[in-house]
This record gives structure tokens, C-alpha cells and sequence, in this order.
């Protein structure tokens, strides 16, 4: 289970380079391996789309108990969001003997709290607005208490064509705990060539810049910006 980043080759770890780099099949979503096409020249890869997380690890846990050395990569972290929790889960389940290692990357939230400075210097959350495998009733519950909290939240996959009200009510209830002044991150393909950034708040987001692609950081009350960057003070007395 190999962490590959944000995106850039900037952003990928020694450990990461070094499994791909002695792995025999590599296995993993279409963008993901076509990202690392650099380390994989030469090298068997088995790729599907999205929605085949099943297939694609079952591909990849039965080869490792076969003999080979599989990577099977997820962008960020295989751990946060990625497969790895899946690919134990499988192979337990169908009774698979095979060493799974997982191999840490950077994760979007790690990118994009970069990108505008340091807006993750104290307890924050993360949490996924796609309701594909969770229920919306148990997300926004869980929104409700992080917003109440007063933690700074990272919103991952805020927004799609087809998800249009999700990151709206997501706002709506952020505005019941938080000031209209309240900085806010929008983060588009961190870590890539096309990474965008827009600072705002609460109140001045505008939701139709969001998409799949973005991460979302809502600040707490110790949250501010000192000239272009979102930091969260830790409270040392200066």
C-alpha cells in the first residue's frame, strides 16, 4: 500500500519511490498510476476506474499471495481515505495469507494546509462530504459536532456535478458556530501543477469555485491571516 501524494513528484516520499521502484505489478486508479509513469516504465500495471476499489485490491492481494511484490497506490495517504484499510479487510475476510505493508504519503490535507500556511497548528478534522459510503444523515452529525468544537475542519471531496448541496449545508451549519469573518481555504489540486488557491471566509466562499478536486479548510476562532497566510495560533505568548 503505497501513499504516491498530492499529485507532483515533489510531494512523494523516499519510501514511496523506493516500493514502486521494486515492486513487479503495479496496481492502482487510471490517474494515479498514469502520475507515476516516470517510476513504472517497463513494469506490469493493472489500472480500472473509479468505483473498482474491490476489483483493484483483490488484483493486487492475490498476486502478492502469489509470489510478486504488488504496489498498490492511492494518492495522499493509503491509509487516510485510500485502500488500505480495504485491502486488510479483504484479505482477512477471504482468508489470504500475504504481508501487507502500508507506506505513508502526503496527504491533501498536509498540501493544502502548506499552500496557505499553517492553518493545522492545532486539533483539527477531516472530514469527507461524499455520501457514496457514508450516510448524509451521519456526516452532517458529525460536522455538527467538529463545527461545535471549534476545531479547524478540512473538508475532502466537497463538491461535484452531481453533489450540489452537500458543501451548501456544510456551510450553513459552520455559520451557526462561527463568525462571517472566519478564514477559509479553497485548495484545487494541491500539490500538482494546477494547484489553485483562493483565502476568503465563511461568508465571502464562493461554493461554484469548489469541485472534486478541492479541499476546503475552515478556520476556528484562533484562526487568522497575517498578510497572505491562514495560520492557527498555538497561543505561545510572543
Amino acid at each position: 500500500m503505497v501513499g504516491i501524494g498530492p499529485g507532483g513528484p515533489a510531494h512523494r516520499t523516499i519510501a514511496a519511490v523506493e516500493a514502486i521502484t521494486a515492486s513487479d505489478l503495479v496496481v492502482g486508479y487510471t490517474p494515479y498510476v498514469e502520475s507515476i509513469a516516470d517510476l513504472i516504465e517497463g513494469k506490469e500495471t493493472y489500472v480500472s476506474a473509479m468505483r473498482q476499489e474491490i476489483k483493484r485490491v483483490r488484483v493486487a492481494v492475490e498476486a502478492a499471495s502469489k509470489g510478486q511484490t504488488v504496489a498498490l497506490v492511492s494518492s495522499g495517504d493509503p491509509g487516510i481515505y485510500g485502500m488500505a484499510g480495504l485491502a486488510i479487510e479483504l484479505a482477512a475476510a477471504e482468508g489470504i495469507d500475504v504481508d501487507i505493508e502500508v507506506i505513508a504519503g502526503v496527504t491533501a490535507a498536509n498540501a493544502a494546509a502548506a499552500a496557505v500556511g499553517a492553518p493545522l497548528m492545532l486539533d483539527f478534522a477531516t472530514i469527507s462530504l461524499s455520501d457514496l459510503l457514508v450516510s448524509w444523515e451521519v456526516i452532517a452529525k458529525r460536522i455538527d459536532a467538529v463545527a461545535s468544537a471549534d476545531m479547524v475542519t478540512v473538508l475532502y471531496n466537497p463538491r461535484s456535478k452531481k453533489r450540489q448541496t452537500q458543501l451548501t449545508e456544510t456551510l450553513l451549519t459552520f455559520k451557526k458556530y462561527r463568525a462571517d469573518d472566519t478564514p477559509v481555504a479553497v485548495v484545487t489540486a494541491a500539490g500538482t501543477d494546477d494547484e489553485s488557491v483562493t483565502l476568503t471566509t465563511l461568508a465571502g466562499i464562493d461554493e461554484t469555485t469548489v469541485g472534486m478536486r478541492s479541499v476546503v479548510i475552515i478556520g476556528n476562532s484562533q484562526t487568522q491571516m497575517i498578510g497572505s497566510r491562514m495560520v492557527t495560533s498555538r497561543g505561545y505568548e510572543l
